[in-house]
């Protein structure tokens, strides 16, 4: 540790093994006790006060350091207090090479390269710290970027990695600018704490010995290009290859040629525990400033055909093994690249290293291209997408590739997407790539001569439909109590939570959307913090299944491939080409089952097999949103038919109403016009105790075929209306003694189906039957 600079001056009285001599004081000069008294109470109150003196912070800040971290690791002089920090600038014109990871719905991106006119050549390099939020939707023309507080203690680095659990980032190697030529520093893991938004340093790291590891105590060096890949369910973080050279290491003569490397780093975040690390046996967690292994000898990685490489990338797939594993896909060196028909497979369990051959088309050989993994469902595939990238063949004739692959696991077929219809990004190398809600987020890129400028340079990537929008749709919204760090699911930074064995079946606890509830479950960040699929949430048990894959689901041109539909039970659950060992031969998939959620349709899985003629049995389950849709859309049609006839009742009604009323008024006013003859024709009000009655009004008369005259009745008299609405008896309902309804001679108590008021469309509706019987009389 460095002393502080106020703290080394209260010497200079002591010079060459010299005693000052003591000045004596004449008895008759000595100071009062009222001045004594004083100046003891001075000191009392300095006494008093010093111990609540605090030495500032590596940012100025005068707070405790976050838990987990070590204080001493992180000593600063009060000439370096953060009193000139600049607001890191939005506005680029380019911006490649960075560092970047996502941390519970925001994505931080730190460093790199970048650009602020065209044609710039130098000082590029920048410590440039910026947020973009996740939780919230937005245009890719106005993407919500946040230029934060440039650190005064993290290098201008680019090339390196950004590591990050479910609290902070650490950033990892990186390379100095080589215009102008910044001589690299000593090598310290620099962390940020998302939650208290502080820089903390741990200044010379050493490893640890372990599995297939080298020896310990061995300085950790910084490393550039190489390839990262954060694991936070279990607390690791990884750097495949890369290379070491003047812009990278301290003291490194520039007469000694750049050399690649081919280990992998692993560092154990602070509170995580990991069996493969000696230090850590018997269950301990790493303390406040990690644990390192260097893994040298694993497996094939001893192996001539293990070549070092730079400028590729590693991925993370759950299962297969205790704690899944790794995949290594691109790269190379200033001579050779890796072909990526062959796949390099770590086992993070055992820390072996394995080959596995692809099938299907082969993407060319690249460095520098980004990818990101989304999640089925219920664990049965993961589609690891692969976009961009440049060649370095012929050197001098860098070409970028907009090119967009992707690698579905277990079967390990490359598929090409076809972008002929949409429009896609230009071609580009050295960007970044994360998935999150289902959308694989593109920052950055070196761009070539392409385009003078890409800014702000941000893409979204639907990784269901494969089509590049106009701009993200956040599906988990940031609502929730606690703050965006929090979660109601375990696995954080207390502690490493075994995963699920593989092949077993991963089921959430109550917290999960299971149940009654489900229908009801709302991804936010409380609820869904890791951006998991709902059945993959971590809980008290499990870290839960892969991070950001919520909303995902499978695309068809993948399920032409691996089988199964949008929610996953994919029936091809082993490698097209058959594995001759390790844990793409042995394990299988975590198999979730699958449950409904709000803005998800999911499906039952079960668990995969090890083989390829598998059943499909993981897309057997029924569809329960399917089934209450049909049911909801059966129950509107029947009311609209049932509306659509009460509808046609109730005009067919109206009219009968309205002709039966005009029928009246004009028998009211033809009676009152043509009076009674007596003797010839009878009167309207017969008797109600007479007997069997056959009088009729004004009998209409014809004419029979012989030309004479007769008295045969019509069955429709002059007023239009039929002799069987007609009574002799008066009552209710009744229009000038006729009777609009049934006949006097029908049998049971006579029924008057138009009486009332007008008819109504709702009376209808409520009783339809007494409506039909109108019509049906009519």
């Amino acid at each position: 540790m460095r002393p502080d600079s106020d703290i080394t001056k209260n010497k200079a009285n002591e010079r060459d093994g010299q005693q000052q001599p003591l000045t004596t004081i004449d008895s008759t000069n000595r100071p009062s006790n009222r001045y004594l008294a004083k100046l003891g109470a001075v000191a009392l109150i300095v006494a008093a006060t010093l111990p609540f003196i605090r030495q500032p912070t590596p940012t100025g800040s005068n707070a405790a350091p976050s838990i987990g971290v070590d204080s001493r690791a992180v000593p600063r002089e009060r000439k370096m207090v953060l009193e000139t920090r600049a607001d890191s600038p939005t506005d680029v014109c380019t911006r490649w090479s960075h560092q970047s990871a996502v941390i519970n719905g925001t994505l931080y991106v730190y460093g790199g390269q970048a650009t602020t006119e065209p044609g710039q050549t130098e000082n590029k390099w920048n410590n440039d710290f910026l947020s973009m939020d996740l939780t919230k939707s937005w245009q890719i023309s106005t993407p919500l970027l946040t230029g934060l507080l440039q650190p005064s203690g993290p290098p201008n680095v680019s090339n390196g990695f950004l590591w990050n659990d479910h609290e902070s980032l650490y950033l990892y190697g990186g390379e100095f600018s080589d215009s102008p030529i910044s001589p690299p520093s000593a090598f310290s893991l620099w962390e940020y704490n998302a939650v208290n938004s502080q820089w903390y340093e741990h200044s010379d790291p050493t490893t640890s010995s372990g599995e297939n590891a080298q020896s310990g105590d061995q300085s950790v060096q910084r490393a550039a290009e190489g390839a990262g890949a954060s694991v936070p369910g279990l607390g690791r973080g990884f750097y495949f290859g890369g290379h070491e050279d003047t812009h990278t290491t301290e003291g490194w003569s520039n007469q000694v040629a750049r050399i690649y490397i081919k280990s992998l780093i692993e560092f154990t975040f602070p509170g995580y525990q990991n069996s493969q690390v000696a230090s850590l046996s018997d269950n301990k967690a790493a303390g406040n400033d990690g644990a390192w292994r260097n893994v040298t000898d694993g497996g094939a990685q001893d192996s001539a055909g293990f070549p070092e490489r730079a400028d590729g990338l590693l991925v993370y797939i759950p299962g297969f093994g205790a704690e899944g594993i790794l995949l290594g896909l691109a790269g190379g060196t200033e001579d050779t690249f890796t072909q990526m028909n062959v796949i390099d497979v770590y086992d993070i369990a055992t820390s072996n290293w394995y080959k596995q051959a692809t099938s299907g088309p082969t993407p060319k050989i690249r460095v520098n291209p980004c990818a990101a993994v989304a999640a089925a469902s219920d664990g049965s595939s993961y589609q690891v997408h692969m976009f961009g990238g440049q060649n370095l063949i012929p050197a001098g004739n860098q070409t970028q590739y907009d090119d967009l692959w992707i690698l579905t696991v277990p079967s390990f077929t490359w598929i090409q997407v076809d972008q002929k219809s949409q429009s896609v990004p230009p071609g580009r190398a050295g960007h970044s790539c994360h998935m999150w809600d289902g959308q694989m987020v593109l920052v950055g890129g070196y761009v070539g001569d392409q385009l003078s400028c890409d800014s702000p340079g941000i893409y979204v990537l639907n990784a269901s439909s494969l089509e590049w929008g106009t701009g993200f749709t956040a599906l988990s919204g940031g609502s929730g109590s606690g703050s965006a760090g929090s979660s109601d699911a375990s696995g954080g930074s207390s502690g490493t939570v075994a995963a699920s064995g593989s092949g077993a079946l991963a089921t959430a606890d109550a917290a999960s959307p299971t149940g009654s509830n489900a229908a009801d479950w709302v991804s936010n960040a409380r609820t869904n913090p890791f951006n998991q699929q709902p059945a993959q949430l971590a809980n008290g048990s499990s870290s839960g299944g892969l991070e950001g894959s919520y909303g995902y689901q499978v695309p068809d041109v993948v399920i032409s491939v691996i089988g199964g539909n949008a929610q996953g039970g994919a029936t091809v659950t082993a490698p097209a080409q058959t594995p001759q060992e390790g844990p793409l031969k042995t394990g299988s998939p975590i198999i979730y089952s699958t449950i409904t959620s709000s803005s998800t349709a999911t499906s039952t899985g079960s668990p995969g097999g090890n083989n390829n003629s598998g059943s499909g049995s993981g897309s057997g389950g029924p569809n329960i949103a399917a089934i209450v849709a049909g049911v909801i859309a059966g129950v509107l049609f029947i009311i609209v038919c049932y509306l659509a006839f009460c509808a046609w009742l109730y005009r067919k009604r109206l009219q009968l109403y309205k002709r039966h009323v005009e029928m009246s008024q004009q028998a009211a006013l033809n009676e009152k016009n043509h009076p009674t003859i007596p003797g010839l024709l009878p009167t309207h009000a017969g008797s109600s105790s007479g007997g069997s009655n056959d009088r009729r009004p004004f009998a209409a008369f014809s004419e029979d075929a012989s030309g004479r005259g007769s008295s045969k009745r019509n069955d429709n008299n002059d007023w239009g209306y039929n002799e069987a609405y007609r009574t002799d008896t008066v009552g209710q309902g009744s229009v000038d003694g006729f009777l609009l309804g049934r006949r006097s001679d029908d049998s049971g108590a006579p029924e008057d189906l138009l009486a009332g008021n007008t008819p109504s469309f709702w009376g209808t509706v409520l009783a339809p039957r007494r409506s039909l019987r109108v019509v049906n009389r009519d």
